[in-house]
């Protein structure tokens, strides 16, 4: 009877979407074995685990305000779920590493069974975030004051090892939260490193960097990125810089970028899907912060490994033979941002030529999707298998944008098809290594090449900003825009991968939406804390109900719950509604427009009370 309660208390709040074998109502739960019913725990288990670890924003900053012991007891934990084999100080081992060592297991092995659903490992791992949060929290009340904020750090270090024979405070957390044998000795550089990353999240330097910046003063340069995958970029207000454009995919890249397409295939494969093509974003900044790796993914795909030179320098590539690969070369179409075009002109290059070495590679078609869609086009438009295998696309010079976002932001009233074509026409200039100077406008060619796209396919890797936080992902994404121009009319898998957390997964399209509406715009914790920020508050609940209504225009994304329950709660709560009325009513117009546009266009099944309680001029905040 528990077991059934679970599930169907999942399957109301619709976890039944990102479950595959949840047992239907109709099902026979009593024909059920033990190990399945364990099998179904575990996967609701994870994914609520999934959705409380998620990083959210908790309202506005305030310049200079130092971060609550929460915050930084959270930032903290996440920076220690990851290894950092690269430190300058020394390698470091993430703390679910160490704490998974001490009871013999692997972490990685760790994820994979979790990721499956085995009760029991599931089990171990929430013990093991449990663990690591009381530890990090030990170091953080050491520098909280009276306000629950960190204002600066006692050195914890220092007292600790100053007295012999006296365990860490951290040791002795793990130790009553049921990890008695973690190596005190792995765990002392962890912990350096993290206090050392607790000084730079609290240092005062906002607002004096600020005022030195508004009397032109020199501001310190620091490099800029994700806090968490890169704590180097603390503290905050920093005159942020890149890197050498040159330098990547860098080798670290590489190894993730191999690992994630192997993740992908398999996933596709367990399926029964096999794709030949895959349309892929490449993101300017992004690859500042991830030093290349969805770069090195393109390179992986096609099946083609970067050759630095002596100075590090990425300026060749080479085919890995089909033996070592083993696996077809599979076709990708990029979209390139106009920041990546102006950013990385010369690993345009190199994707282009990697992209044309695959296509006139002399192999077999069944293990070369490249070629054989290069030769497909050359006959279908008369032009060679070169300019066929032309895979590189962005804006034209000094263009950026596909626009779709501008005008689905600013509530244009356009439909699909004209965002579709705006798509194809602002992002269909190409990129050639033969003629490098120019972008050509080549709309005709990319509709070509986005025609055989079996996979449209985005990375997250910054666990600050998601698919729904921002425009841009959706102004992006090409997937409606795919399944208008395939012959068969067949919609392509949507995917996302997701490297924001050790444990990297690759979700479909609308699973990565559900997971951020669960996390953010229908989180109390969310939107309480935005409706505090006033009336920007309230505008940033507005833009993100809008970003994900994009979805909904360009992929077809949103499950029909998302909107039901983010109408139950900032329409018919009377108090939510009252607040966002009273701060900010044209954010709050903003929603009901949108709740309304989403219900004409079809994306939006609901009653009819909903509609006419979103009519009322008194939602509307006019008289």
């Amino acid at each position: 009877m528990l077991v059934n309660s679970i599930i169907a208390t999942a399957r109301v709040c619709n976890l039944d979407k990102d479950i595959e074998d949840l047992p239907g109502e109709e099902d026979d739960q009593q024909k059920v074995t033990l190990e399945d019913r364990d099998t179904v725990v575990g996967q609701i288990y994870r994914r609520l685990m999934e959705i409380e670890s998620r990083a959210l924003p908790m309202g506005l900053h305030r310049i200079g305000l130092p971060p609550t012991a929460e915050e930084s007891i959270a930032t903290l934990v996440n920076i220690a779920q990851l290894d950092r084999p690269d430190n300058e100080a020394g390698p470091i081992r993430s703390m679910p590493r160490i704490i998974a060592e001490s009871v013999g297991r692997d972490i990685e092995e760790l994820y994979q069974s979790s990721d499956k659903g085995v009760l029991a490992d599931v089990e171990l791992l929430r013990s093991i975030v449990l663990a690591s949060r009381a530890a990090v929290r030990t170091m953080v009340v050491e520098s909280t004051n009276s306000e629950g904020r960190v204002e600066s750090v006692n050195p914890v270090m220092r007292d600790v090892f100053s007295f012999f024979g006296e365990g860490s405070p951290w040791k002795k957390a793990l130790e009553e939260n049921g990890f008695p044998n973690a190596d005190e000795e792995k765990l002392k550089p962890l912990f350096r490193y993290l206090e050392g990353c607790l000084g730079e999240i609290v240092r005062n330097n906002e607002v004096p960097s600020l005022m030195r910046a508004l009397e032109g003063q020199f501001i310190e340069p620091g490099p800029g990125g994700d806090p968490i995958r890169n704590p180097d970029v603390l503290p905050t207000a920093k005159n942020m810089h890149a890197l050498d454009p040159q330098s990547i995919p860098t080798k670290a890249a590489s190894d993730v970028a191999f690992v994630v397409v192997a993740r992908l295939l398999e996933s596709m494969a367990a399926k029964g899907e096999n794709p030949e093509s895959i349309a892929f974003t490449l993101w300017g900044t992004d690859n500042i912060k991830t030093y290349g790796e969805s770069l090195a993914q393109v390179l992986a795909l096609v099946g083609c490994r970067p050759v630095p030179d002596s100075l590090g320098r990425v300026n060749k590539v080479e085919l890995i033979s089909l033996e070592e690969l083993g696996r077809p070369r599979i076709d990708v179409v990029c979209n390139c941002s106009g920041v990546f075009r102006d950013l990385f002109i010369n690993q345009m290059n190199l994707l282009d030529r990697a992209i044309k070495m695959a296509a006139e590679a002399d192999e077999p078609l069944e293990m070369n999707y490249v070629r054989k869609h290069a030769m497909e086009q050359a006959q279908e438009l008369n032009i060679s298998l070169r300019q066929a295998a032309t895979r590189v696309f962005s804006n034209a010079a000094g263009s950026y944008s596909a626009n779709v976002g501008i005008a689905i932001e600013n509530g244009a009233q356009v439909d699909e098809e004209q965002l579709q074509e705006q798509f194809t026409t602002r992002k269909g200039f190409s990129f050639s290594c033969d003629n490098p100077g120019e972008m050509m406008e080549s709309s005709g060619l990319f509709k070509s090449a986005l025609s055989r796209v079996d996979v449209t396919f985005q990375n997250l890797d910054s666990s600050e900003i998601s698919l729904t936080d921002v425009s841009h992902y959706f102004d992006n994404d090409p997937t409606k825009v795919v399944e208008k121009l395939r012959k068969d009319g067949k919609k392509p898998t949507a995917l996302i991968a997701d490297t924001t957390t050790a444990n990297a997964q690759v979700r479909t399209l609308s699973g990565q939406v559900r997971l951020d509406s669960r996390t953010k715009l229908l989180n109390p914790k969310f939107y309480e804390a935005s409706l505090k920020g006033g009336y920007e508050g309230v505008r940033e609940i507005s833009k993100r109900l809008r970003f994900t209504f994009g979805w909904s225009m360009t992929a077809d994304a949103v499950d029909n719950f998302v909107y039901e329950d983010a109408n139950t709660t900032y329409i018919a709560d009377e108090d939510i509604k009252n607040q966002m009325l009273q701060k900010n009513p044209d954010a709050l117009r903003d929603m009901v427009q949108t709740f309304l546009e989403a219900n004409a266009k079809g994306y939006w099944a609901t009653d009819e009370e909903n509609l006419q309680r979103l009519r009322l001029p008194a939602v509307r905040g006019q008289d």
